[in-house]
C-alpha cells in the first residue's frame, strides 16, 4: 500500500531547507511538473532523467519548490556535480542536511539517525558520474526512515527497487519559443520579433531540438546577432559535425535534411561547440580554464589560477564578463559574496578542451596553489572580527578545497601539503561542526609519508585535537604523543606546545582535573614564550579555567575568562567568547545572579548557533535550564532539558560521561522533577525533545530579553555544586563543533 504525502494544514512561519532562489523565471513544463508531482504521491523514490542540459535540475527543485509545504521537516538539496570521489558522498549528504555530528561514527550512521523519525524530501542532484555509491546511499536511508522521499536528477535511473522513473524530454515548440523569448528579453531589453522572426525562433529552438541550455546560449548571443543570424551559423556547425546527410558523407553546403537532425546529446554538444566557436579566443581559453573549479569561485580565485601572459589578469574580468553575458558563466549572490560557476554539461565542454591543450596539470597545481593560500589566510583571519566572514567563505570553498586536497595526496611528493592543508583547517573542522569530514581527511593525509616535518607534526596535533572532540580517547593519545615525540626530536616548539595543549584538554574530560590544569598552564607558558596568540591559546585559557572551577576555585576560574574576553572583544574573536562567557554564567548562576547569567547564555548560545557549534549549544541549553529553574520556571528548565536531550546524541556521551559536567543537569532534573512531580516533569520533558535546534534557540533567544516573574523557586539552590570525587574514565570531549574547550 502506497504511503501518501504528508499534508500540513497549518501555516508555519518557516519552511525548513535549504533550495537556492533562482534567479530567472521557469517556463513552461506544466505536464512534467504535474508527472513529476504524481510520481513523488506514488513512490519514495522518483528518479528525473535526461540528456545534460535538458533541464533535470530545474525542473527537480521547482516540483521541490511546490511540494515543500507538505513535509514538515523540509525539502534538502544535495549538490552532487561537484564531487569528484564517491566517498564524500554522505560527507556532502550531511553538509547539505546541516547536520553537525561532533561523534566518532561515519556519517552514514548519523545520516540515519537523523532521518529516521522526520517527513522530508531529499533531492540528489547530478549523481550520475556517482550512481553506484548514490544508489546505496538512497537505498540505505529510505530503508531506515519510513518519511524519507527521494528526488534524483541525473542522466540514468538508479536502478532500484520501488523506482519510479520520470524520462525528461526537451521543451515542445511553444514552451521552447517561450523560454527563448523570456532570456532574449534579459539580454535585450524590448526584444521582439514580426512574422519572419518568429518562424525564425520556431525553426531555431527545432534546430535546437529544444533543448533549454541550448536555447539559453543561442539567446546569449542575440547582443551581436539577430535571430536570423543566429540560426544561419548554427546551420553551418551542424552541416560540419553531421558531414550532410547520415549514411554518407557531404559537402558542407549540402543541406541539412529533415530527417538528418543529429541525436539530442549530438544537438546540445553541437550548440555548446557552436557557441565556443563564437567566442575570442581569449574567452575560449578562459572558458577552459575555469573547468578546474568545483562549483563556485570568485573573481580572485579565477585572476590567481586562470590568468597568464595569454590572458593578463587585469583582462580576465572583462572577459569574464562576456562569458556571462553569453550564459556560459554564471553570477550568483552567496554569504560570502558575489560568485560564479559553470553549468556542469559547460564546464564539461571546457574541460575537454583544456585537456587537449596539455595545460590540464599546471592548471590543477596552480588550482591547489591559489586554495592552500586561501586556507592559510583564513586560519589566520579565524582570530579577527571577520571570523564569521571565514566561515561563510570556507563553506562555500568546500567543494574546491576537496579537489585541492584530493590533487594533493594523489599527486607524488605532494603529500605534505595535503596534511598542511588538512591541518590548516582545523578552524572549520573544529569551530564549524565538520568534525567527521576533518578526521576523514587527516587520517587520509597521515596516511602518507612525507618529507616535511612541521606539515605532518601539524596534521597530527589537529588530528588528536579533533578526536578528542569526537571522544576518541585511543586515537587522540596516538596523534599526540607521536606529535609529541616529533616536535621534541625536530625541535618544533610550536607542534610541542600545541599536542601539550590537546594532551591537557583530553584530562579535562576524562575527569582528571589536576593533571588537566598541570598541562594546559604548561602549555599556555609555552605559547606565551613562542609569542602564540590565536583562538587556540584562548581556548586553552577557557579549558584551564574550568579546570580549576571544577576543583573548587570560581574566582581564579572568572579572572581567567574575563581576561579571554576582554582579548576577544580587542581582537573581535566571537567563537572562543562564546565559551568564556559560558564560565562566567556558571559563575553568575552560583552566585544567585540569574538575571546576568540569563544574558551571558543567550549571548553565547546566540554565537554558538551562528558556527553551528551543537557542543557549545548543548551546554548553553543544559546550564539555561538550570538557570531557568532558578528563576522559578519549573516546567521549561524540563523542557530545555528535554531539547539538550535531543542534541546530545549529535554531539557525544551525554555531558561527556563525566561527573564534574553531569552535576549541574543532575541537581536541575532532581528539583525539577521534585517540584513538578514526575508524571508533568515526564511530559515536559517530550515536549522539549520535540523541538530541534533551530526551532529551539528561537524560542530561547525570543524569549532572553523578557523578564521572568515568578520568583525564585523554594529550595532551588543557586550554589556551585561540591566536585565530585575524580575519575578517570574516558568520555567525549567538551568542545564539540567548534570548541577546543570543555564548554
Amino acid at each position: 500500500m502506497r504511503r501518501p504525502l504528508p499534508r500540513f494544514s497549518s501555516p508555519r512561519l518557516r519552511v525548513p531547507g535549504n533550495l537556492p532562489a533562482e534567479l530567472t523565471r521557469f517556463v513552461g513544463r506544466a505536464g512534467e511538473l504535474a508527472a513529476l508531482a504524481g510520481h513523488l504521491e506514488a513512490a519514495r523514490l522518483v528518479t528525473l532523467t535526461g540528456v545534460g542540459g535538458v533541464g533535470k535540475t530545474r525542473l527537480a527543485l521547482q516540483a521541490a519548490t511546490m511540494l515543500q509545504d507538505r513535509f514538515c521537516d523540509g525539502v534538502w538539496l544535495v549538490e552532487l556535480a561537484p564531487l569528484h570521489h564517491g566517498h564524500l558522498l554522505d560527507h556532502a549528504a550531511a553538509e547539505a542536511l546541516g547536520l553537525a555530528d561532533h561523534t566518532g561514527r561515519p556519517p552514514r550512521a548519523a545520516l540515519r539517525d537523523h532521518l529516521a523519525g522526520r517527513e522530508l524530501l531529499l533531492v540528489l542532484d547530478g549523481y550520475e558520474h556517482l550512481v553506484d555509491d548514490c544508489a546505496d546511499l538512497a537505498a540505505d536511508l529510505l530503508r531506515r526512515a519510513p518519511g524519507l522521499r527521494v528526488l534524483a536528477a541525473g542522466r540514468r535511473p538508479l536502478g532500484l527497487p520501488g523506482e519510479q522513473n520520470l524520462p525528461l524530454p526537451p521543451m515542445d515548440g511553444p514552451d521552447a519559443a517561450t523560454l527563448f523569448h523570456d532570456r532574449a528579453t534579459a539580454v535585450v531589453p524590448g526584444f521582439t520579433t514580426d512574422a519572419s522572426g518568429g518562424a525564425a525562433v520556431t525553426e531555431l529552438c527545432r534546430r535546437l531540438d529544444g533543448i533549454p541550455l541550448a536555447l539559453e546560449l543561442a539567446a546569449g548571443r542575440l547582443r551581436a546577432l539577430s535571430v536570423e543570424q543566429l540560426l544561419h551559423r548554427l546551420d553551418d556547425r551542424f552541416r560540419l559535425l553531421t558531414g550532410g546527410y547520415r549514411g554518407g558523407p557531404a559537402s558542407p553546403s549540402a543541406p541539412l535534411p529533415q530527417g538528418g537532425l543529429p541525436s539530442r546529446h549530438q544537438t546540445l554538444r553541437t550548440a555548446i561547440g557552436w557557441s565556443h566557436e563564437l567566442c575570442t579566443p581569449a574567452e575560449r581559453l578562459l572558458w577552459a580554464r575555469l573547468s578546474v573549479f568545483a562549483g563556485q569561485f570568485d573573481l580572485d580565485a579565477a585572476e590567481y589560477v586562470c590568468s597568464g601572459p595569454d590572458l593578463p589578469a587585469d583582462e580576465l574580468v572583462d572577459v569574464l564578463g562576456e562569458l556571462v553575458a553569453q550564459s556560459v558563466v554564471v553570477r550568483e549572490e552567496t554569504p560570502a559574496g558575489l560568485r560564479h560557476r559553470m553549468l556542469d554539461t559547460v564546464r564539461e565542454y571546457g574541460a575537454g578542451w583544456l585537456a587537449a591543450t596539455g595545460d590540464l596539470e599546471r592548471l590543477r597545481r596552480r588550482h591547489r596553489d591559489w586554495y592552500v593560500g586561501l586556507a592559510t589566510w583564513c586560519e589566520l583571519d579565524w582570530f579577527s572580527p571577520r571570523q564569521a566572514e571565514v566561515a561563510a567563505r570556507i563553506e562555500c570553498e568546500l567543494p574546491n578545497l576537496r579537489v585541492a586536497l584530493e590533487y594533493s595526496l594523489d599527486s607524488s611528493g605532494d603529500a605534505h601539503l595535503g596534511q598542511y592543508l588538512a591541518g590548516t583547517l582545523w578552524f572549520y573542522w573544529a569551530g564549524c561542526g565538520r568534525l567527521s569530514e576533518g578526521r576523514h581527511w587527516l587520517d587520509r593525509s597521515l596516511e602518507l609519508e612525507g618529507d616535511h616535518d612541521d606539515a605532518r607534526l601539524k596534521a597530527l596535533w589537529v588530528a588528536g585535537y579533533v578526536a578528542v572532540l569526537q571522544g576518541d580517547t585511543v586515537g587522540a593519545m596516538s596523534a599526540l604523543q607521536e606529535c609529541q615525540e616529533g616536535a621534541e626530536r625536530t625541535g618544533n616548539a610550536t607542534a610541542a606546545a600545541y599536542a601539550l595543549h590537546r594532551t591537557g584538554c583530553l584530562a579535562l574530560v576524562r575527569d582528571d582535573m589536576p593533571r588537566a590544569e598541570r598541562l594546559l598552564r604548561d602549555a599556555l607558558g609555552r605559547y606565551r614564550e613562542i609569542g602564540e596568540l590565536n583562538s587556540n591559546v584562548l581556548m586553552g585559557q577557557v579549558e584551564l579555567a574550568m579546570a580549576v572551577a571544577f576543583q573548587g576555585d570560581l574566582a581564579q576560574a572568572v579572572r581567567l575568562c574575563e581576561d579571554v574576553q576582554q582579548v576577544c572583544d580587542d581582537h573581535g574573536e566571537r567563537w572562543t567568547l562564546a565559551y568564556a562567557l559560558f564560565v562566567l554564567a556558571y559563575a553568575a548562576w552560583s552566585r544567585g545572579e540569574m538575571p546576568r547569567a540569563r544574558a551571558l547564555l543567550t549571548e553565547c548560545l546566540a554565537i554558538d548557533h551562528a558556527f553551528h557549534d551543537l557542543l557549545g549549544a548543548v551546554l548553553a541549553i543544559e546550564l539555561l535550564a538550570l538557570v531557568t529553574l532558578g528563576e522559578g520556571d519549573a516546567a521549561e528548565a524540563a523542557r530545555l532539558q528535554g531539547t539538550a536531550g535531543r542534541i546530545w546524541p549529535s554531539v557525544g556521551l551525554p555531558l561527556f560521561g563525566s561527573r564534574y559536567f553531569n552535576q549541574p543537569h543532575q541537581l536541575c532534573e532532581e528539583q525539577a522533577r521534585e517540584l513538578l512531580g514526575t508524571e508533568r516533569y515526564e511530559h515536559c520533558l517530550r515536549a522539549g525533545a520535540g523541538l530541534d535546534l533551530d526551532a529551539a534557540v528561537a524560542r530561547i533567544l525570543g524569549d532572553g530579553t523578557a523578564p521572568r516573574t515568578g520568583g525564585a523557586v523554594p529550595g532551588a539552590r543557586a550554589a556551585a555544586p561540591e566536585p565530585p570525587p575524580e575519575t578517570h574514565e574516558p568520555a567525549a570531549s567538551p568542545t564539540g563543533n567548534g570548541g577546543e574547550t570543555a564548554g
